[in-house]
């Protein structure tokens, strides 16, 4: 599992707090100078604008992870994202070969705010899946089954998964993981997010009535019979993303009454019902280079993370684009790192005194990898 260390800052964040924004952000250039081509921030899509400003790397989660770990001067990693994110970041960058490659010296990964989750990745404790592997086996020969982990979820999940056969998934490239899997076994796991793991079996011509939700509070297998499961092609977890989790159909039938020609372009994330009534379904990735790649006077209602959103509408003004929500509906997690925890954490890691340092244990740092290279390998 992944630990944090903190050893006693040099200086303590509760002054940072009264700080104009202005000052942080003069004192985090001050350190982006001081540590040069050794530090890299990366900012994830969802962190907010001032944060994004100080990034070096801007991307989704795995994107940025990977971009980071291919640098050869980095030795420090600030990731301005959540807890999976950053460990991520150090499983990648600190792997045998990278170690080899800078004499056994690790990059440190630094999470400025511990609090920084993600409540998909937390509806499935290791502790859960484990208790539900061994249920299911009391049905199902578990060696007919591949567990699949969304990118989004602990490392913890990723090595289940490497240990048991299974693979790591993004939300671009989930369908040819569970081809993937399919290959191999008649069965799949997916977790911890239900939505991703249905939309993209439905386009697979998987029925509803073949993918039962497994409830981790359940103990009687996960609120099913054993008929239920013997039937399964796709076991999902009973997971989700709170952001994405609020759109609704009403809010895509709204939009197209009131907007004629408005196109409905969403994160897979999303409930069947709204997944199902947009024009375009895609990663965040998609997301974004489909605007880009939009022409002027394309009208959007597009059902993702509210600053993400609000970023392509000022990026892209020769468009019109809205939020797919009535409902301010932003990443709460995501949103704790401020310029505050960012500067703090900067100026402790130039000082020699880091603070919230991500670390994955070596037994799990191996087998996250195994899934994580499957994953490469059917990319």
């Amino acid at each position: 599992m992944a630990t944090a260390t903190e050893p006693a800052p040099k200086y303590d964040l509760q002054p940072y707090k009264s700080l104009e924004n202005d000052e942080l952000s003069r004192r985090i250039e001050a350190v982006r100078g001081e540590l040069g081509d050794r530090l890299l921030i990366l900012g994830h899509h969802y962190q907010q604008d001032e944060v994004i400003a100080h990034s070096d790397l801007r991307g989704d989660s795995y994107q940025l992870s990977q971009m980071a770990a291919q640098s050869s001067d980095c030795r420090q990693i600030v990731f301005c994202g959540v807890h999976f994110m950053a460990e991520t970041a150090d499983i990648l960058a600190n792997r045998p070969e990278k170690l080899t490659e800078r004499d056994g010296r690790r990059v440190q990964v630094v999470l400025p705010d511990m609090a920084a989750g993600c409540s998909m990745a937390d509806m499935a404790a290791i502790e859960q899946v484990e208790a539900a592997w061994e249920d299911m086996g009391e049905v199902i020969d578990t060696n007919d089954i591949t567990p699949v982990t969304y990118i989004n979820s602990a490392a913890s999940l990723k090595a289940f998964c490497g240990k048991h056969g299974g693979i790591v998934c993004t939300s671009s490239n989930a369908a040819a993981v569970l081809e993937w899997a399919f290959q191999r076994t008649s069965r799949v796991l997916f977790f911890p997010d239900q939505h991703l793991g249905r939309n993209t079996a439905l386009t697979m011509g998987i029925t509803n009535d073949q993918m039962p939700v497994w409830n981790p509070f359940d103990n009687d297998l996960g609120g099913h019979d054993a008929e239920t499961l013997l039937r399964s092609k796709v076991i999902l977890w009973q997971g989700h993303c709170s952001v994405h989790q609020m759109f609704r159909a009403e809010h895509v039938h709204q939009f197209r009454e009131r907007t004629p020609g408005i196109q409905i372009l969403v994160h897979p994330e999303c409930p069947q019902e709204v997944n199902d009534l947009a024009d375009v379904s895609g990663s965040t990735g998609k997301i974004i280079q489909t605007v880009q790649a939009a022409e002027a006077g394309t009208k959007w209602a597009i059902g993702t993370e509210l600053h993400l959103v609000n970023r392509l509408k000022a990026e892209h003004p020769e468009q019109e684009i809205h939020f797919l929500s009535p409902v301010i509906c932003m990443c709460a997690t995501m949103y704790r790192i401020d310029l505050a925890h960012l500067c703090w954490s900067l100026e402790n890691l130039a000082a020699g005194t880091p603070v919230n340092i991500i670390e994955v244990d070596e037994e799990t740092t191996e087998w996250s990898l195994v899934a994580l290279e499957r994953m490469l390998q059917v990319s």
